[in-house]
């Protein structure tokens, strides 16, 4: 309730000054989105299976460099939908929640056209398979069979090599579908408690976001260990201590190994009326583009936000573009100006928030040279939610490796966050105590 007045209170200083923005032309720009590094293949497990989903038992490579067909042994036949991706060249099956209990040696397979591939549960009710592409192929086939003739329902996608130009080509004239889950988000975060559940609870509402999870392994060092692994560690352990002092009601986007999408991450935090956002991530140098090291701290750019502000203009996301106040009787011009005005807002409280967790962490752990960036990560993107996005070192570096998986140092530097966040709201009390 707290959250949702302080909205009212802020919109109805907004409206005050929309008439005094009228004239200006909001600036415009175009969002970068900042997407996830490749994974390796997730480890099967070979748990009994009990929920009555299809079963993936085994699959298998055939071809060469010009033709090569990737093929699945299902259980029953299942819908399937395929599509091509660049920079890497991937293919990407989607398919129904899916057992998979494919043999240990299915796991890093290569030949022809395809290097590698991984699979897994990426949200409640659906289910992907990401071929990686050792060059430009396209899909020739993309079937699944019924069983027949002794042989179980299989899947069959059959690639043929292509150039870079009829690649491209193909990737323009296609739209990739739109994966959705047969259950509802509420279903796919349901760790999270529901807004409603705490509406009398006056604390502000932090939400803690560890990167990637499920299929989306993120970066990973050379020794194999992962990034969704490392973040969610810190993550736990960040919460555990902000809920000592009582101060925040603490909520994670994951607390498992779960895949959660990178809208859903921020309708977590505008569902919860959050008062702060915090991403958490581990970055990584690829192979012979030299060596950095140290955590970074990012704020959104102002290309993004300003892209950003443009795009929740539009009719169909005025209902709920700031907050839950409804935009649709304003007029375009008015609505953009309000959304421009919430996110100027905003902005300048995550930057307050960045300069302050670069401060607390300087004194805990080793930071990038240039430590305040700006990028147009996704989950950085809610008008109406203070939000930064935290890489806490390379997982590429030896020296940061050897602190993200010490529990001293995680120690110390989840205890720099929490006393950075206990600085950020210290200073919005007293701000917002002070008389006009």
């Amino acid at each position: 309730m707290q959250g949702r007045a302080n909205h009212f209170v802020l919109f109805s200083a907004v409206f005050a000054c929309a008439a005094a923005w009228m004239c200006a032309s909001p600036t415009q720009g175009w969002a970068v989105e900042a997407l996830p590094a490749p994974s390796t293949p997730t480890q099967s497990t070979a748990a009994p299976v009990t929920n009555g989903f299809p079963i993936a038992s085994d699959a298998r490579l055939a071809g060469d460099e010009k033709q090569t067909r990737f093929i699945v042994d299902f259980d029953t036949k299942v819908p399937i939908r395929a599509f091509a991706l660049a920079d890497p060249y991937r293919i990407v099956i989607d398919l129904p929640q899916i057992n998979f209990r494919l043999p240990s040696a299915a796991n890093g397979a290569s030949r022809g056209l395809i290097k590698a591939f991984r699979y897994g549960l990426v949200m409640p009710g659906g289910s992907r398979i990401v071929l990686e592409l050792a060059g430009p192929a396209k899909i020739a086939k993309a079937d699944m069979l019924d069983a027949a003739n002794g042989q179980p329902a299989r899947l069959v996608i059959e690639l043929d090599s292509v150039d870079r130009t009829a690649f491209v080509a193909a990737l323009s004239a296609e739209k990739a579908p739109e994966l959705r889950p047969s259950v509802s988000m509420a279903d796919a975060t349901s760790s999270v408690p529901a807004a409603d559940a705490a509406k009398d609870d006056p604390r502000p509402v932090v939400v803690l976001d560890p990167g990637h999870g499920g299929i989306d392994n993120g970066t990973q060092s050379a020794s194999g260990i992962a990034e969704k692994t490392l973040v969610l560690d810190f993550a736990l352990a960040l919460r555990d201590q902000m809920e000592k002092g009582g101060k925040y009601r603490v909520v994670l986007t994951r607390a498992d190994d779960t895949f959660i999408p990178l809208n859903d991450r921020v309708k977590i935090a505008r569902a919860q009326s959050a008062a702060l956002f915090v991403s958490i991530h581990a970055d990584a140098l690829p192979r012979g583009e030299g060596d950095a090291q140290g955590a970074t701290i990012y704020t959104l750019s102002d290309r993004a936000s300003d892209a950003e502000a443009q795009r929740l203009a539009d009719a169909e996301n005025r209902a709920d573009a700031i907050g839950g106040v409804d935009l649709t009787e304003e007029p375009t011009e008015v609505a953009d100006i309000l959304i421009d005005l919430a996110q100027r807002e905003t902005k300048t409280f995550s930057n307050s928030f960045a300069r302050t967790l670069m401060r607390e962490m300087k004194g805990a752990t080793r930071l990038h040279k240039n430590p305040l960036k700006s990028a147009g990560f996704r989950v950085l993107k809610a008008p109406d939610v203070p939000s930064v996005l935290i890489e806490l070192g390379y997982v590429s570096n030896k020296g940061d490796l050897k602190q993200l998986i010490s529990e001293q140092w995680r120690t110390k530097t989840v205890g720099a966050v929490s006393q950075a966040i206990d600085s950020f709201f210290a200073r919005r009390l007293v701000s917002a105590g002070k008389p006009n």
